[in-house]
Formats: C-alpha cells, sequence, structure tokens
C-alpha cells in the first residue's frame, strides 16, 4: 500500500510544478490543461483525478506556496509573542516579510516562478485568485495587524492599517521590478548582486515609512 501513495505523491508534485511554471509565464486564466500535462508528461486525467479541476490545481498552486509561507511567517510570530519582552516594529517587519525576500531571493526555478506568481496576482488579479489569496492571508494578517497595533499604540490603527497596505504594495514592485531597475535608472549591479542586497535595504526602507511622522490632515495630525 505505501508505494502507490509515494508514486501518487509525487505525480502530484510534478502536476504542481508544471502548472505553477505555465501559469506563471500565461496566467490562470490563459494557461492550458493541455499545455500543464505536456510540461508535466501526464494526462489530463491525472489532473482530474490529483486536483479534480482547473480551478482545483489553481487553488493547490496558489495556497502550496502561500502555505509554507504563511506558516513560517505565524511561527516567527508565535517566537517573537512567547519572549519576555513585546515584539518591535522592526521585528515584525522581518518576521512577517523576511520569509518571502529569502525565498523569493533564492535562484532556482521554483523562486522564479513564485515572483512571477505574486507578480499577475498584484497587476492582474481576478476574483477566484483573490478569493483564494484572501483566504490563505485572513489568519496571518489578522495577527500581524494587531501585533502591529500593539506595538505601535500611539499610531491610530487606521494609519498603521494603510502603512501595512504601502510596505505589501513596496514589497510585491520590490521583488519583480528588479529588472526594470536597471534599465530605469542604470544601476550598476548584477541580479545576483542586487537580489543579495534586496533584504537589508528593503527592510530599512520599510521600517522608515512605518516610522514616519504621521501626515497632517487639513492642517491636523490625525
Amino acid at each position: 500500500m505505501g508505494e502507490p501513495l509515494a508514486v501518487s505523491a509525487s505525480t502530484a508534485e510534478i502536476i504542481l510544478d508544471a502548472a505553477e511554471a505555465v501559469f506563471a509565464a500565461d496566467g490562470d486564466t490563459h494557461a492550458s490543461l493541455r499545455c500543464i500535462t505536456s510540461h508535466a508528461g501526464v494526462n489530463i486525467a491525472a489532473v482530474n483525478y490529483h486536483f479534480g479541476s482547473k480551478d482545483g490545481l489553481i487553488k493547490a498552486v496558489l495556497e502550496r506556496r502561500m502555505g509554507e509561507l504563511n506558516r513560517e511567517r505565524l511561527r516567527r510570530l508565535d517566537e517573537l509573542e512567547s519572549g519576555d519582552e513585546s515584539p518591535r516594529p522592526s521585528q515584525l517587519i522581518k518576521a512577517y516579510f523576511g520569509p518571502l525576500i529569502t525565498f523569493a531571493s533564492q535562484q532556482n526555478s521554483d523562486a522564479r516562478a513564485f515572483v512571477a506568481l505574486i507578480e499577475r496576482s498584484v497587476t492582474n488579479p481576478n476574483s477566484f485568485t483573490q478569493a483564494i489569496v484572501a483566504d490563505q492571508f485572513e489568519q496571518v494578517v489578522l495577527r500581524y495587524r494587531n501585533a502591529f497595533h500593539a506595538a505601535l499604540p500611539q499610531v491610530p490603527k487606521a494609519e498603521v492599517s494603510w502603512r501595512f497596505q504601502f510596505m505589501l504594495g513596496a514589497t510585491a514592485y520590490a521583488l519583480y521590478g528588479s529588472s526594470q531597475l536597471a534599465l530605469l535608472f542604470d544601476v550598476e549591479e548584477s541580479h545576483e548582486e542586487s537580489l543579495a542586497r534586496l533584504e537589508p535595504r528593503l527592510m530599512s526602507f520599510l521600517l522608515g515609512g512605518l516610522r514616519t511622522p504621521l501626515p497632517e490632515v487639513d492642517g491636523n495630525t490625525p
């Protein structure tokens, strides 16, 4: 009984890897099951057996990476909150954004495909993928939002939420916009050098934005 399960699990992973690469290149809307099965070396029946449908496959692809990412984020937050002192903003930023930067900076096909998926989910989302992403991130965002509120009691909660949104946007663009940087600003760094320096640069920028003085609205600080 054990051997068929091992073969089945391996087949599912092969299909997931192929689908991730195809979705990253073509988008989940335009990618065809025929292209995915050809890439994976399996037939459509194998996709239906493991995932039920193309929608089920899309869901599994997104949940695989996001699930890993969010479990690590929650593990780090649990560790911070179990200490004697309350987490500092800098620690929360590193705990939330660090796992994503670390994975995305790896020089392998998994990381490249995942970064491309992030780009598509940000720039060209649809209602189906938005619902999956929202479900995957609901618990982790709530936990971190509360942690940031506790770490920044002097900042209005609405302002903290907006700044968290800005940090999400900055991080997403930092990941998939690095190739544009060399074209627009004539940066004299290799792609590998940029990736190696991305985390300290981004963490410093995010912390500065989080701690920036509150804006004045109609002459009054909110």
